[in-house]
């Protein structure tokens, strides 16, 4: 017993002894325009070449950043890269400051089963009720964390409570003032919801193709798994409820993830009880509002809207007014496969003329992944007044996406 507590302390004083005091992270990036991005690092190496899990990174002038570490054993942190560029970071033991929190995401049950997340730039939704099974989004103008606050706001049973009461004595127009007041539906300087889902795939969803080439509409979330929760990236895992799909029972699950200082969130899809390969395709609707006003590109890959938002909520007298408000929403996917055929199918509904699509082949066993986002017209800190201005940022997006970040540890 004595012999293999010393042969113990002999290892581990010779495992702290060879335990290096930092590791140096080289970031890489092979396109010719600047990048600044959350990437990965392994999270077990660092541990190993450190010989402890309490680490900090830093710059290259030795000032902390923030990071994290992820459900799948990954340590993230957000690099800014030169344009062919190469940046130095440092892991080294350590205990991390308390980060500001950039991205995360909740159930809101003030609002039944509707789930939300968001970034400082973005914020989405899902529906666990209802005919709506794409994502829905928020428009924001502010990088503060909003759905907390907008939700608090729209749920005020007090101003609900006051508007109805003067309804109820004939104050229509001040009780429809006292709503406005508190509506989320309305811009009160940091942003709104005016974008509608209905029973379409909304601002990036996906589904699987029927024979006969029309959407396989998936079902809202049955149940929902948060597997990170910020303060860099934030990630939740959907199961959907099972199907029947030509005669196969097929359960759908999704995890979706948002890092902080991107539009666009990160999507791995994958079928269970799928036995032979099958079309699958994702994409966005086109609103009767604006029929035409959308770019595809197979090459590049990617696809893009421009949608003027849904006026509809809005009382007949103020519906002009504040129609103003709801500015030009940009939605956007992208895709690392290179097989994808994009088209746009016409399938009207009572919103909608169709859908643009990216269409693929998917395996069974296997995982798919794509990227959905957004953007405003109305957000002070982006640049995007048009349609060909989300264009450009999605080309390169898109680039980014098929040319990552490299990164190395030494």
């Amino acid at each position: 017993m004595k012999k293999t507590f010393i042969f113990l302390l002999t290892f581990l004083s010779a495992v702290l002894m060879n335990a290096a005091d930092r590791v140096t992270i080289t970031v890489s990036n092979p396109l010719t325009k600047a990048r600044v991005e959350v990437v990965e690092v392994d999270f077990s190496v660092l541990k190993k070449k450190l010989g402890t899990e309490q680490i900090i990174v830093t710059d290259a002038d030795g000032k902390e950043i923030p990071s994290q570490l992820t459900w799948n054993g990954k340590l993230i942190f957000q690099a800014g890269v030169g344009a062919k560029g190469k940046s130095l970071y440092y892991v080294k033991k350590g205990t991390p400051h308390q980060y500001e929190v950039r991205a995360k995401g909740r159930l809101f049950t003030e609002r039944q089963d509707e789930f939300g997340w968001e970034n400082d730039r973005v914020a989405y939704r899902v529906y666990g009720h209802g005919g709506a099974v794409g994502y829905d989004l928020f428009n924001k103008s502010t990088s503060d964390l909003m759905l907390d606050y907008w939700y608090a706001s729209e749920q005020n049973q007090e101003m609900r409570s006051v508007s109805k009461q003067l309804h109820d004595r004939g104050y229509h127009d001040l009780a429809d003032q006292v709503y406005n007041a508190f509506c989320y539906h309305i811009d009160h300087g940091k942003g709104m919801d005016c974008y509608t889902v209905g029973p379409t795939l909304g601002g990036g969803a996906n589904a699987l193709l029927k024979a006969d080439g029309s959407l396989f509409m998936p079902q809202c979330y049955k149940t929902f798994e948060i597997l990170d929760q910020g303060p860099l990236r934030f990630t939740v895992k959907f199961t959907y409820p099972t199907q029947d799909y030509e005669g196969e029972q097929v359960t759908e699950t999704r995890i979706i993830s948002l890092d902080a200082g991107t539009h666009f969130n990160r999507v791995t899809l994958s079928y269970e009880g799928l036995t032979k390969p099958v079309q699958m395709a994702s994409g966005t609707v086109i609103h009767k509002s604006n029929p035409s006003a959308y770019v595809l590109s197979q090459e590049s890959g990617y696809l893009g809207y421009e949608d003027l938002g849904d006026p509809s909520v809005y009382n007949a007298k103020y519906k002009e007014e504040l129609s103003q408000q709801m500015g030009k929403i940009y939605i956007g996917l992208l895709y690392p496969d290179k097989a994808i055929k994009v088209s746009y199918q016409q399938r009207e509904n009572g919103i909608a003329t169709g859908h643009i699509l990216a269409t693929t082949t998917y395996k069974p066993t296997t995982s798919y992944t794509y990227y959905f986002g957004s953007g405003w017209d109305k957000n002070p800190s982006t640049n995007f007044h048009s349609l060909t201005d989300w264009e450009a940022h999605l080309s390169d997006a898109a680039k980014g996406v098929r040319n990552p970040l490299k990164v190395t540890i030494k």
